[in-house]
């Protein structure tokens, strides 16, 4: 198995192993991940597309279908749906899983990535 996908399997066990009082603790601290290194590329706000497109209901999104957003024609064409796997494989290595993605930054700790997901699902009212 891939490694991408041990990856995001591990996190979707930990995901349903840990506490309600977990997931808000992971949720602020992704919040702060989020701030520190998605922030300058990509807003919360529905609407506000910056370098990237806005991450407002990014949880089952079709990738590639923000309104008024830049995306490669890599990423247009992935057929990808944004669910808490889909998210955690591309953090991990955009270019592996998009090639051609115009997304420069990976982020390569899975607890990080875990806590970014967390915050956007947190945001979704916990859906996705």
């Amino acid at each position: 198995m891939p490694f991408d996908r041990v990856a995001a399997l591990v996190v979707t066990v930990l995901a349903t192993a840990v506490s309600p009082s977990a997931f808000a603790q992971d949720a602020a601290e992704g919040e702060r991940q989020f701030r520190t290194r998605c922030a300058s590329c990509h807003s919360t706000e529905a609407g506000q597309n910056r370098v990237g497109p806005h991450l407002s209901g990014i949880l089952g999104r079709t990738a590639g279908a923000v309104e008024g957003a830049r995306y490669s024609a890599a990423m247009k064409s992935s057929g990808i749906v944004w669910d808490a796997q889909q998210i955690d494989a591309y953090l991990a290595n955009p270019r592996q899983l998009v090639p051609g993605t115009s997304m420069p930054v990976g982020l390569p700790n899975a607890g990080q990535r875990a806590q970014v997901i967390e915050y956007l699902r947190s945001l979704s009212g916990g859906n996705g």
